[in-house]
């Protein structure tokens, strides 16, 4: 184990990257658990890859192809909706079947795509330069900024649905921008800590949140830090065992909410 790594400033960047995505993914997973659209986080952050992959074959950089390719997956998805919102449809399985076959064939086909394709799916974390950084700080202001005027129109939306339509709101378009926000966050999550780890950190410290938190700011805060802690200790795992950064992150989180759960289940059986 080198401990110098750790505190090597050349990792620096990286850590913070991955820190912006460890606290804003698992705040919007709160907001699709409470949709009950966690399905749709794995469909867009597997477009947003395939959209990435698709680049290689013009001069799209990467982080805009990712970029248009969960743009593409939202349109798709509000078409087959036909603009209503139907618990984990089919429309997410179908966008997850799309990008997953049309990565595939891409790396299958193109070297250079089979080396980005590796970098993708297992992430390039400690590969981040300056853009990535400047994109993932632009991506939290915004999401935040956007999220903090979102929020009462999303719950109103959700909770009280027949109210909100007679103020004159449209579920439709709250909808529509909430999705936008997620996919602009998980096609740029996917650039820099890979598929499975973004859909991880959407999917597993909400889900923590939402069995133990008493209340919707205490599960946003619960999320938050659960994905933060997750975070700090793959990161710093990863570089004292010469480990890849992404599939530890996922190990993490799934151990952490296993053990949880099990905990829940014998806490409730005594």
């Amino acid at each position: 184990m080198n401990f110098d790594l750790v505190f090597d400033s050349m990792f620096l960047q990286p850590f913070f990257i991955g820190l912006i995505f460890a606290a804003l993914l698992p705040l919007l997973g709160c907001y699709l658990r409470l949709r009950e659209e966690w399905l749709a986080a794995l469909a867009l952050a597997q477009m947003a890859a395939a959209g990435a992959l698709l680049s290689l074959l013009t001069a799209v950089p990467l982080m805009a192809g990712g970029v248009a390719g969960a743009a593409v997956a939202v349109l798709l998805k509000n078409a087959v909706e036909g603009g209503q919102r139907k618990r984990q449809g089919a429309a997410y399985a179908l966008l997850l079947l799309i990008g997953w076959g049309v990565s595939v064939l891409l790396v299958s086909n193109l070297p250079v795509a089979d080396r980005v394709g590796h970098a993708l799916f297992d992430g390039q974390l400690y590969f981040t330069e300056i853009p990535h950084l400047i994109a993932a700080l632009v991506c939290a202001v915004t999401v935040l900024g956007v999220l903090w005027r979102l929020s009462p129109q999303v719950l109103a939306a959700h909770f009280f649905p027949d109210f909100y339509r007679s103020r004159g709101g449209s579920a439709r378009r709250i909808a529509l921008v909430f999705d936008g926000l997620v996919a602009a966050s998980l096609a740029l999550a996917t650039m820099s800590i890979g598929v499975m780890s973004a859909f991880a950190l959407i999917f597993v410290p909400p889900w923590l949140a939402w069995r133990h938190a008493q209340s919707w700011r205490g599960s946003l805060f619960w999320a938050t830090g659960i994905g933060v802690a997750a975070h700090v200790l793959a990161f710093v795992g990863a570089l004292l065992f010469d480990q890849p950064f992404g599939p530890l992150l996922a190990l993490v989180l799934a151990i952490v909410g296993l053990v949880a759960a099990v905990w829940q289940r014998m806490h409730d059986a005594g």
